[in-house]
């Protein structure tokens, strides 16, 4: 089914959704892909990048190649998370330094609406989906309890770095630029990207291709025979990743690097125990935004089901 510009602009606009979400550390863009209707596809467009692509360019020619690799999705998406990345990303470390509280609130309403969309994609609830579900959230909380490492300004470190953190971008609850946070790279590729390290940022690139042609794989296989379980913990995932996005924070370990303040260690408390302005109303106001902006990309993706239904292979 051939699409139209409409639809390529719709698929843009959830790209930059997604690359916004991504700039954020504790906010997972697979989480918006997902709600917005694109994830299996996305996963399986993806993983089906390989050498078949270029015998079919030789043999067919570049029209059949730009259909097998569902190019029009692919790059549309592709262009709306890289102008996400380099516009909202300024922003995004402005709101979270000025407005911390209001701005986590209205990630932690989104996040927890997420919970509930991705768990009502599961067909039959067992014993099983629910030991799944658990471990999944368990591991969510581990991994956004651990204290960040130190950085490394080595090229293969950060190639390292783009694998592993478009791993977690493609996770729905594990948020990429958490994982970089965690392995000491988040300021260090945020200041190429805001300095235009070209260099930097094409190592980083490389990694995240080499990582997310891999785990695409790995993703697609379990959706296609283990479907069930894994939703189970998809959803165990975003559950598990709430306490990082708790808006309320008692700061218990931080440095000073460049008269920046890095935190390393933190612990959630409830607002009331909270050192410093609660902003408890406008911050509940923009928990209830988040979930039902939630509701509403819900309800877009519900009405363009034949976006889902372009790519034959899902």
């Amino acid at each position: 089914m051939q699409r139209s510009i409409k639809d390529y602009l719709i698929i843009a606009l959830k790209g930059v959704a997604m690359g916004a979400a991504d700039t954020v550390p504790g906010v997972s863009g697979g989480t918006i892909a997902f709600i917005s209707g694109i994830y299996e596809e996305l996963i399986t467009t993806i993983s089906n990048i390989d050498t078949s692509l270029i015998k079919t360019w030789k043999k067919s020619g570049f029209k059949a190649f730009w259909q097998q690799l569902n190019g029009g999705f692919i790059l549309s998406l592709l262009l709306g998370i890289l102008f996400s990345v380099f516009t909202f990303m300024r922003l995004a470390n402005y709101l979270l330094k000025e407005y911390p509280i209001l701005i986590w609130s209205f990630f932690f309403g989104l996040v927890l609406a997420s919970i509930w969309f991705v768990a009502k994609q599961i067909e039959k609830w067992k014993i099983s989906t629910i030991i799944f579900t658990t471990l999944g959230a368990v591991i969510a909380y581990l991994i956004t309890s651990l204290p960040p490492t130190t950085s490394s300004d080595s090229y293969f470190y950060l190639l390292l770095c783009g694998a592993v953190a478009v791993c977690a971008m493609i996770l729905p609850g594990i948020s990429g630029a958490f994982i970089l946070v965690l392995m000491g790279a988040y300021r260090n590729i945020t200041q190429a990207v805001h300095d235009f390290d070209l260099k930097k940022v094409a190592v980083v690139a490389l990694g995240a291709i080499i990582g997310l042609l891999a785990f695409s794989k790995i993703l697609k296989w379990l959706f296609g025979n283990y479907r069930n379980t894994t939703l189970a913990v998809l959803t165990g995932f975003i559950a598990g990743s709430l306490n990082k996005i708790w808006p309320w924070k008692k700061v218990l370990d931080s440095i000073t690097l460049e008269e920046k303040v890095i935190v390393l260690e933190e612990k959630s408390v409830l607002p009331w125990n909270f050192e410093g302005e609660q902003q408890l109303l406008f911050a509940v106001l923009l928990m209830i935004a988040g979930f039902l902006l939630i509701l509403i990309l819900e309800k877009l993706a519900e009405q363009k089901p034949e976006e889902n239904a372009a790519n034959p292979n899902i």
